[in-house]
């Protein structure tokens, strides 16, 4: 980890109960390692979010490059990218 910046987050008393519970119950050292344990899920899932809008680009350019590529798949295409997404996001619970 490289250099730590000190910052300040207000959030509810409920959401700060669970992380001294977490922390008591032995299951982390420090509320901060919670917090940064969940922006790097925030991150990852910004990354994800990220690199599928990028392959629709790729699958909307790749229609437009050409008409060996009808415009029916292309969206049959991104009809199915769009259920994969919103399946796993509904999985995640987000």
């Amino acid at each position: 980890m490289g250099k730590l910046e000190r910052i300040t987050v207000t959030m509810p008393e409920e959401m700060a109960a669970r992380l001294r519970a977490a922390v008591d119950s032995g299951a982390y050292a420090t509320t901060s390692e919670i917090v940064r344990e969940a922006l790097r899920d925030w991150s990852d899932d910004q990354d994800r979010k990220e690199a599928a809008v990028e392959r629709l680009r790729v699958m909307v350019e790749e229609a437009r490059a050409g008409p060996s590529y009808p415009a029916e798949e292309v969206f049959a295409e991104i009809r199915a990218l769009v259920a994969e997404q919103a399946a796993k996001y509904r999985a995640e619970g987000q």
